[in-house]
């Protein structure tokens, strides 16, 4: 008996800790067939083949992917185990016409980040190309009624860590409504672009009344309103990923411990 009452404060902190972790959450962008690596400086495309390769990797390690705002929603009623998010940033056309079918193919459902400021243009913000087309009012009307999540990405893709006051407020709140005018529903969720958050712009996310944020690597910032992402691109086979999934753990528990 003694030993077991030894261990339980033990066990309820490391059940604390998992808990208070971030979730595996992966990020997109763009899914589209291409063949010479300057077709994409930035590391951003994977082909539809790849994407396949890698949902199916997931289900044979009994893992799904879903929306963030399915994933926190399940974890915070005690059923997160094998849910892993998926998350599309930019909201580019090939989403709809490439990505989607694969999604349904497997159950999987993810969160789109899209740009209501850049409906039906183009990605200008990477200088080096190629451009890529991104979707249009409809096209995000279409991503949300197969059952995908709609998120805010801002209006135009600027660093809004950079961003004075009054535009921060523009990119976050003026997005948010606009969305809404789109879909019907206001977006839950927000995306930094270029993944650059600070304590000032998480603040103003949580203050404009979405309910989670996901940035790349937020360090100390970690949490609801900088969540963790995985970057995953067209080199990412199955040894690959479980190497980012079984660094995403040591990570997380590392800042587990630290709080």
């Amino acid at each position: 008996m003694p030993a077991d009452t030894d261990t339980a404060p033990a066990a309820a902190m490391a059940s604390a800790r998992r808990s208070a972790a971030s979730p595996w959450v992966l990020m997109y962008h763009s899914v589209t067939e291409f063949t010479d690596p300057a077709e994409d400086p930035y590391g951003i495309t994977v082909t539809p083949r790849t994407l396949e390769a890698q949902l199916r990797w997931l289900r044979s390690r009994r893992l799904r992917g879903v929306s963030v705002r399915e994933l926190l929603r399940a974890r915070a009623e005690g059923r997160g185990a094998g849910l892993v998010g998926l998350t599309f940033d930019d909201g580019y056309t090939d989403y709809v016409t490439r990505a989607l079918p694969l999604l349904s193919r497997y159950d999987c459902t993810s969160t789109l980040f899209v740009l209501p400021g850049r409906l039906g243009v183009d990605n200008r913000w990477d200088p080096l190309g190629p451009r890529k087309p991104l979707l249009t009012a409809e096209g995000i009307r279409e991503a949300a009624a197969a059952g995908q999540e709609i998120g805010s990405h801002g209006l135009l893709h600027q660093d809004l860590t950079a961003a004075p006051d009054d535009v921060l407020q523009q990119e976050l709140r003026g997005s948010r409504d606009l969305l809404r005018e789109i879909t019907g529903t206001l977006p839950e969720g927000f995306c930094y672009p270029y993944g650059h958050v600070d304590a000032r712009v998480a603040d103003a996310v949580r203050d404009a009344g979405y309910a989670y944020a996901c940035a790349i690597e937020p360090g100390r910032l970690a949490g609801p309103y900088a969540l963790p992402r995985t970057h995953v691109s067209q080199a990412d086979g199955s040894g690959r990923l479980r190497i980012k999934q079984l660094r995403h753990g040591v990570r997380e528990l590392a800042r587990a411990v630290r709080r």
